[in-house]
């Protein structure tokens, strides 16, 4: 087992990618901080884990504020006295025109998505500069890290935000032996996927098929969640301490097509 003692920190880890992220660290023998903003949904994933054998503690919390961060960072040393792992998950996503994004919409998705993000970026790496360990840091982007579509300007605003962040901090705490990575999935079989397609709304334009994923992606399906998290389990192990400041696309060749 690739993280057989490691400590990790996964946010939004109740569902969905971050569920599956959480799974197979705790499968590569890593020991787990489980996250969701709900208590109930946590509690259900920690104890999921332990009856497979994996160490699990669960936290609920708001992880787009810097205490939310620190909690979870906190958990972990107090339960097992160090981190190592810090898989930045959680994340929205809403669609809507530009023209009538307004002020709150805006902000949910720079706060979760961005604000969040860094915080938690933080509160690992000042536990990782105590430990004068290292440790690994391995931010969720996406596909829109790196290009644009409609109707999503707040979402890709905070994600092409995530790609510049990995970078700036990997160059940063590289002298501390941190690593700090971006993974970009493209559309993944998950619950909040299901969020995004057609199914009979009033403003279709703004939803999409299955058959639109299919066709767009070169490999033509959606991937599924374990495509992702094998991804991050490596890059968190020693086989990737080589990697940094970089993103990974688990996309079936999105964004090297291009088109639409």
């Amino acid at each position: 087992m690739r993280l057989q003692g490691k400590v990790a920190v996964v946010t939004g880890s109740s569902m969905g990618l971050g569920e599956a992220i959480a799974g197979e660290l705790g499968n590569q023998g890593a020991r787990l901080v489980i996250n969701s903003r709900s208590r109930e949904r946590a509690v259900r994933m920690a104890e999921s884990l332990a009856e497979q054998g994996v160490e699990a503690l669960a936290v609920a919390g708001d992880v787009s504020t810097r205490a939310g961060n620190q909690a979870l960072v906190d958990a972990a040393v107090e339960r097992w006295g160090r981190l190592d792992i810090m898989v930045n998950n959680a994340g929205i996503s809403r669609n809507g025109r530009s023209l009538e994004l307004d002020e709150a919409e805006w902000l949910d998705h720079i706060n979760v998505n961005l604000n969040g993000l860094f915080f938690g970026c933080q509160a690992a790496a000042r536990q990782m500069v105590r430990q004068q360990t290292g440790g690994v840091i391995i931010n969720l982007g996406s596909i829109y890290s790196h290009v644009g579509n409609r109707f999503r300007a707040a979402y890709i605003a905070s994600k092409h935000g995530v790609s510049g962040l990995t970078k700036a901090l990997a160059a940063e705490w590289a002298p501390h032996h941190i690593r700090v990575l971006e993974v970009c999935p493209a559309y993944i079989r998950t619950p909040m996927i299901q969020t995004d397609l057609q199914t009979g709304a009033v403003d279709a334009e703004l939803f999409f098929t299955d058959g639109d994923i299919q066709r767009r992606t070169p490999l033509g399906r959606f991937g599924v969640p374990d495509e992702v998290s094998k991804v991050v389990s490596f890059l968190a192990s020693d086989e990737a301490s080589f990697i940094s400041g970089t993103s990974v696309n688990v996309d079936g060749g999105w964004v090297g097509y291009g088109g639409w």
